[in-house]
């Protein structure tokens, strides 16, 4: 009797353990579940991940925040604090986004579920950064003096609304579009495949941002 018990347990049709929080940060925050355009709110998100760095940096505006940009510029002679922060942001936005997609996938079984928008999250953030951290070496756009712009995406340059929603714009177009190489890249295997295409069209979006920002908007 127990041994057919402890059987049908550990039968192959049980249902798999569900993993909450790679679900939790595959659906950014839960953001995913919401029935129409899923995508397109998470692209927001990856807006708001842009403007993120600007005001916990204006929170560490302190000694302890001067001791840092002092250690960092000891090391490599100069480091733009806000840059280095939104490097990091993109670095953990795209390994978490690999690692969480690929446990969701797996779970939902689909290959690349409609829930999971932390490819546009990660995508949107890269597009607005490459677009508007990219130096236009021909043309200074210095940082407007008085007033509270939306954030800085690099100490020097200033992250208004018209490129938040310039990038935005693009974005979504080429995320949409999928031009070659964007499309290829979803053959991917797991999670690097439903990341993999949204990096590409942040790549494309964010050299239409830079020549935008190069040729006066």
């Amino acid at each position: 009797m127990s041994s057919s018990v402890h059987s049908t347990s550990s039968s192959p049709g049980a249902e798999p353990k569900k993993p909450r929080l790679a679900l939790f940060l595959a659906t950014a925050c839960g953001v995913g579940y919401i029935p129409a355009a899923p995508g397109t709110f998470g692209s927001l998100v990856g807006l708001l991940l842009a403007l993120a760095p600007y005001p916990v940096l204006l929170l560490l505006a302190s000694p302890s925040f001067l001791r840092l940009n002092g250690a960092l510029t000891s090391m490599a002679g100069y480091v733009d604090p806000v840059l280095f922060f939104e490097c990091v942001v993109a670095m953990v936005a795209a390994i978490v986004g690999v690692w969480s997609a690929n446990r969701a996938a797996a779970f939902w079984q689909q290959k690349d579920p409609q829930r999971v928008v932390v490819d546009e999250v990660s995508g949107q953030h890269l597009a607005i950064l490459l677009g508007c951290a990219l130096p236009v070496w021909w043309k200074a756009i210095p940082v407007s003096k008085g007033g509270y712009p939306l954030g800085l995406i690099t100490a020097h340059m200033e992250l208004g609304w018209k490129y938040l929603l310039l990038g935005f714009i693009l974005f979504r177009v080429f995320d949409i579009w999928k031009p070659f190489p964007v499309r290829q890249a979803e053959s991917l295997r797991g999670g690097w495949g439903i990341m993999a295409d949204d990096w590409m069209a942040a790549i494309f979006a964010g050299l239409c941002l830079w020549a935008a920002r190069g040729f006066g908007l």
